[in-house]
């Protein structure tokens, strides 16, 4: 495992009596790209305002290679950020867009050229360093803000939702472009979205943040797999969640009643307790459907309510005779097999290894 390179520790931001983030206790290691990811709200930008030197912390502590950077300027910080709205200078050339921090840094003008046509380079957009900034296209542009922070050589580079403008096929295109480049340069990467997709197609790990704190860390298999809490679970997609009570409990699994039912759920070392409640998701992809009562002991009769075809994935969106929503994510090849109408009744099942038992957040 590589060694941190960025360290919060016990890190609250206040703003008056509101409190932003608070008890952030997390390491960055070095090479890494972290996501940070959560609703409008949650803190994630002020984490990274913090990081950045924008903001300083209330309480606690946040250590760059194990300096402590709290009255730390921005300019005399490591961590440059790329913003949402980027922050170019419309008045300026790419190219000079690009040399412009090294100007602020005494760069003679020889090299500070030769950088800035070098990163527009690695960009893809050496053929526009000429231009003005305004004549660009919204991607141009993104690889123009881009270069101008990599042209500085950090050791860890800050970006806010940099892609949130973008048109769909072009975020696909900087995906590639920023994960390429993170693994090319090995430059600590700190990536703040609302966007699941983003985070998890170019995140080593992710930070999912509610309510100013922490709601889960880990890898976006993990935290899609089997995510922490109700809060990670409902934030992060196409989740089934039941709630209902223990009814018998095991060594390695319990039974648990819900008002759709009585399902067994595996306790993978979760500590449950006979006689209380407990919840617990299965991922929408791993529902099977069929016109028949299926023979296992995680099934559930629904009614089917609405369909969502996102390419080739469609979404079901089912309701049982007790009102609780149900979700099934499958290939469109393979719901066409069923010929499904609005209205018609169809078993939902899951294997018993698919649930996951939820903690309180």
């Amino acid at each position: 495992m590589t060694k941190p390179l960025v360290t919060f520790d016990k890190v609250e931001k206040h703003f008056g009596s509101f409190v932003a983030v608070k008890q952030l206790d997390f390491e960055i290691r070095e090479g890494e790209f972290l996501a940070i990811m959560g609703p409008s709200g949650c803190g994630k930008t002020t984490t990274l305002r913090m990081l950045a030197g924008l903001e300083a912390p209330s309480v606690g502590e946040i250590r760059l290679n194990g300096r402590v950077m709290n009255d730390v300027a921005p300019h005399e910080r490591d961590t440059p950020l790329v913003w949402q709205s980027l922050a170019l200078f419309p008045f300026l050339t790419a190219r000079e867009n690009v040399e412009f921090g090294l100007k602020m840094r005494g760069v003679e003008k020889a090299e500070r050229k030769e950088r800035a046509l070098k990163w527009l380079d690695k960009m893809g957009i050496l053929e526009f360093a000429d231009r003005d900034i305004t004549t660009l296209s919204g991607g141009q542009k993104q690889r123009v803000a881009l270069a101008r922070s990599l042209v500085m050589e950090p050791q860890i580079l800050l970006l806010d939702e940099p892609l949130s403008a973008l048109d769909a096929h072009l975020v696909i295109r900087m995906q590639a472009v920023l994960t390429d480049l993170q693994r090319e340069l090995g430059i600590t990467f700190v990536y703040v979205t609302h966007s699941q997709s983003e985070a998890f197609a170019m995140a080593d790990r992710v930070i999912i943040m509610g309510k100013g704190e922490i709601a889960q860390i880990g890898s976006p298999k993990d935290i899609y797999r089997a995510p922490a809490n109700q809060f990670v679970a409902e934030f992060v997609g196409r989740n089934n969640i039941l709630s209902g009570k223990v009814t018998t409990l095991g060594a390695d699994s319990a039974r648990i009643t819900t008002p759709s039912g009585v399902f067994t759920v595996p306790t993978n070392d979760v500590h449950l307790t006979e006689g209380h409640n407990a919840s617990f998701v299965i991922s929408a992809d791993l529902v099977h459907i069929s016109l028949a009562k299926p023979d296992s002991d995680n099934a559930a009769q629904c009614k089917l309510i609405s369909e969502e075809f996102v390419g080739s994935i469609v979404t079901l969106f089912l309701e049982d005779a007790h009102g609780v929503e149900f979700k099934v994510q499958m290939q469109e090849r393979e719901l066409s097999k069923f010929d499904l109408h609005g209205g018609d009744e169809i078993w939902l099942s899951w294997d018993a290894s698919s649930a996951h038992i939820l903690n309180e957040f």
